[in-house]
Order: structure tokens, then sequence, then C-alpha cells
């Protein structure tokens, strides 16, 4: 579905997600997994890497993007079964473009992956905005709170068969038993999968730490700059809480520790302050063009962005052989393959943004 859009959309929001789904095309293309910086690679377990920050910064925006506009549509008395209606099929349309996404290009369904990265923001979706429909903020926070605790209370505590209680190694830990036995199909680990059933849970939380600071920024009594310095508050307070936490629940994206939920939320939190700061307020907006564009078209953009590789699956392969491997430091043409392929998925986004069309999938 396309629409034009008129209502006046908050330039820092879109700076921040379209910036996100750059970092995030960027470090899931390289042009070769065998030559990588190191800060371009997810932690191998326990431990963050600015890679890992990806993926929970845009689950972040979503919740803030949430926030506004169903906050718009409360406004205009919006009929609750009409938004529930909408919402599943947003959601529905979202997880199975996913699955399809997993399944490009052979589409061999005995090789189907239920879990992935949209169908987890699909779930998030789905119930971040249910959350906020029908609670208060005040709600929402107590909610995320007890998602956290029972996560990290069941990850610790529920003895696992064969395991015991406590166990957090790679495919021997809850959550992997439990997706062993759910989840059909294949996992992207073989054993586990860290899109799985009950580490999503936890990223609910992330997107209510969207909501909430959406709700700081809907606040008509709130001052661009009481804004401001809530969210520095309130990120610096979820950031420091979590690198607490995570002496005891390390953080960890593969499992989506609670930790590793306020550490990266009160991080993004941080960061789109900064954003809000530099283009709200201070009104210096041009340099963060390239990111609205992304942003105003994201999940189009990320979709491109999984298509493109497989397509370019030849010219990738000559480009490995005669510039990667041959190079005396590979790591450099291999990013350099994956900014190319973020310019590639730059250029459609661009088109439908200079033509203000922007895809609501």
């Amino acid at each position: 579905m396309t629409h034009t859009q008129t209502d006046r959309r908050l330039i820092s929001l879109d700076a921040f997600r379209g910036f996100t789904i750059a970092a995030m095309i960027i470090v899931n293309t390289p042009g070769s997994w065998d030559h990588v910086f190191a800060p371009l690679l997810h932690a191998s377990w326990h431990g963050f890497t600015p890679t890992d920050a990806v993926f929970p910064f845009f689950i972040f925006a979503m919740g803030i993007s949430l926030t506004l506009s169903y906050g718009r549509l409360k406004e205009k008395g919006a009929q609750t079964k009409q938004v529930l209606v909408k919402t599943a099929k947003r959601a529905i349309l979202i997880f199975l473009i996913g699955v399809l996404l997993g399944l490009f290009p052979e589409f061999n369904l005995s090789e189907v992956r239920i879990p992935g990265v949209l169908q987890r923001i699909a779930i998030v979706f789905f119930f971040c905005a249910l959350l906020f429909w029908y609670t208060t903020w005040k709600q929402q926070a107590v909610i995320a709170g007890l998602l956290l605790l029972g996560y990290w209370l069941a990850m610790i505590y529920i003895p696992v068969p064969g395991l015991g209680a406590g166990v957090l190694e790679p495919g021997r830990n809850l959550a992997a038993w439990i997706d062993s036995l759910v989840i059909p199909g294949k996992m992207w680990q073989g054993t586990w999968d860290p899109e799985g059933i009950l580490s999503t849970i936890p990223a609910i939380a992330t997107g209510i730490s969207g909501l909430l600071v959406g709700h700081i920024l809907a606040n008509p009594r709130n001052t661009s700059e009481r804004k401001l310095n809530w969210m520095y508050l309130a990120g610096l307070a979820s950031f420091l809480a979590g690198s607490a936490w995570g002496w005891g629940f390390p953080i960890n994206k593969n499992l989506w520790t609670s930790s590793y939920v306020l550490y990266t939320s009160g991080l993004a939190t941080m960061l789109f302050a900064t954003l809000f700061f530099v283009i709200e307020i201070l009104g210096i907006r041009n340099w963060a063009k390239p990111g609205v564009v992304f942003g105003s078209n994201a999940i189009t953009a990320y979709v491109i962005g999984g298509i493109l590789p497989s397509l370019l699956y030849a010219v990738n392969d000559w480009y490995v052989q005669t510039i990667v491997d041959t190079s005396d430091h590979p790591e450099w043409p291999s990013l350099g393959w994956a900014i190319f392929i973020c310019l590639m998925c730059y250029l459609p986004v661009y088109l439908l943004y200079r033509k203000k069309i922007f895809i609501k999938i």
C-alpha cells in the first residue's frame, strides 16, 4: 500500500531509522565474510559490538513511530476494530515478507526458516501496537520491566532437561530448548535461532522503550529542551542499568538478554536525543538527507538489501576473487562491496522519496 505523506514527519526520527537501516544493510552484505572489520561483526556470544546495536535500534525507532502515528489515530477518533484489523494485516504482511525473503532465490520450502528479522519486527510491532492502544505509558513501563524480569528469571532458574538451570551457552539454554521443540523447519544456527520464540519476549520490551520515548515527544506540555533532557536522563539511566545487570545476566544479542535490552535502549535513546537536538532544535538537517531518504521507506530498503546480493552473486564472486582476495588489506574492498550494495538500495528509495511516495508495508 502506498500513500502520499501529508502529515509533518519528525525529521530526526526518519534520519535515525534511515541510518540504522543503512548500517543494517552494510553489516549484512560484506564482499566476503572471511574479511570483515571486527566492529562490523556481531559479538561471537556474550559481549557487544556496534553491529549488535543495529537491530534493537530499528525496533526502538519503530516504537517511537507507533506512539506518534497511533496517537494521531486516537486523536482523530479512529475505531478500535479498524485499528486492530489494520495492525494485524500489517504484522502478517511483514512476517510473510520476512519468510519469503529467507526463501529467496531458490524458494526451497524444505529449507524454510520461520523466525527472522522481519518476522521479529512484525511480532514486536503487533504487541506494541496493542499495548499503546490499551494501556498508559506507566503501564507500558511496568509491563516492560515485568517482561525483562520474567525473562531473566526463566533463563536463569528454569531447568532444561539434560542441562539444568542457568546454562547460557550457544544452543544449550532454555530459549534454544524451546525453539527445538516448537519451531518447525530450519533454524539459523541449526540447533538454535537468534530470532527464536522466547527471546522475542524481551524484544517487545525494546519496542516498549521506543513507545516511552514517543510519549516524551508527544507530550504537548514538554518543550523541546525538556524533551531533550528527559531523553538524555532516561537513556543514561537505562544504559547504566543494563551495564550493571550485565555483570549477572551477560549482554548477549543472540539471547536478547534483559541487560542487552536496557543497554541498547539507553544507547538508542541518547543517540536519538542527539539527532533531535541537532536536527529539530538547532535546525541543522541537510547533512541527514541520506538517512531521511532511507528512513522514509525503511522496510522497502531492507527488502531490496536482502534481494540484491543474490541477484549480484556472480558479480560478487568475481569481485572477491579478483579484488578482495588479492588485496593486502582485504577488509577494505570487502567493506567497499557492502557500501556499493547500500548505495544500490539508496537509488530506488531516493526516487520514491523524490516522488513523495512512502510504501507503508
